[in-house]
């Protein structure tokens, strides 16, 4: 049981940034971070003897994270407002170049499948990879991330001539 304690932990240390990072990405506010991300925490351990390395850890940890995420934002929407989670969310992750910033904001207002896609694309994973995680085919994905670039990108050029038009 320690040995298994011990492997678990070293395993959410090397992860640690990425649970973050889509804690950040899809809750604005800090202490809703921190409760996701002990949901993902606890989920995690839950699952951990599921494991069976048939893909990278990595893979395994953001496929559990989204879903978790993913379940605990259907959950909040059930029981709370809609004007908490949906429109202009705050800036969570603090960026200093305006125009990253911009993009942030703009990627937090997508829906919860399309955070999913952008966060794991950002972070450099393949379309396959991507496809096994949220559980769709890698043409879907391909899809779907053309659609999401263009959509970003309207969205990005239309708030940026309106911020230097003020």
């Amino acid at each position: 049981m320690e040995l298994k304690k011990q492997h678990f932990l070293k395993s959410i240390e090397n992860s640690k940034g990425i649970i973050l990072s889509l804690c950040r990405v899809y809750f604005p506010d800090s202490e809703d971070q921190k409760d996701a991300f002990q949901d993902v925490i606890l989920q995690l351990w839950k699952s951990f003897d599921s494991f069976r390395g048939d893909s990278e850890l990595n893979t395994w940890v953001y496929t559990i994270s989204i879903r978790t995420i993913l379940n605990k934002i259907r959950k909040l929407k059930k029981s709370v407002s809609h004007d908490r989670l949906d429109g202009n969310l705050a800036v969570a992750i603090p960026l200093t170049d305006d125009n990253k910033e911009l993009l942030n904001i703009i990627i937090q207002q997508l829906n919860e499948d399309d955070k999913a896609l952008v966060v794991l694309f950002l972070e450099g994973y393949r379309n396959k990879e991507i496809a096994e995680i949220l559980e769709i085919t890698p043409t879907n994905v391909s899809t779907r991330l053309n659609r999401i670039k263009s959509q970003l990108k309207l969205k990005y050029n239309q708030t940026s001539d309106a911020v230097r038009r003020s």
